[in-house]
């Protein structure tokens, strides 16, 4: 199997819907997604790679720039979604990597993310992969 770390593009909105939907339980439209990933893919504080097995998008990873007043500069896994049918083969590995190597080239201090309390799996993967779990907090929001 031949796994391919690319830069995501607008087409691939649509496995990524389906990604989401699958793997995280996030069941946002379609048509809000290519809008979103649209105005993304032209931020430069932005980074989204794909991975990609016989021309099918099989993982994403989004990460962005966490500046703050309180530490250097970071940057922030969004989010990273790889198919169950494709857990277990080091594509989160290969995508946590590509992050990775962005922070590095622009001289970030390290790499933040937040996982839900009940990823379990997820929480053992960053560990293995060699994220410490540095405090635990909730998620307040207000929609407008």
């Amino acid at each position: 199997m031949i796994i391919i770390i690319r830069e995501c593009e607008l087409k691939d909105y649509a496995d990524i819907v389906l990604l989401n939907k699958n793997e995280m339980g996030y069941n946002y439209p379609a048509e809000d997604t290519k809008g979103q990933l649209e105005r993304l893919l032209c931020d430069k504080n932005h980074k989204l790679y794909v991975a990609e097995v016989s021309d099918k998008v099989v993982g994403y990873i989004h990460a962005n720039n966490h500046d703050l007043l309180y530490t250097p500069h970071l940057k922030n896994i969004m989010g990273i979604a790889v198919s169950s049918n494709f857990r277990g083969k080091g594509i989160g590995k290969m995508l946590l990597n590509e992050v990775e190597n962005w922070a590095r080239d622009t001289g970030a201090w390290g790499i933040r993310l937040v996982s839900g309390a009940t990823r379990m799996g997820s929480h053992a993967f960053y560990t293995a992969c060699g994220y410490t779990c540095n405090k635990e907090q909730k998620n307040f929001s207000k929609m407008l």
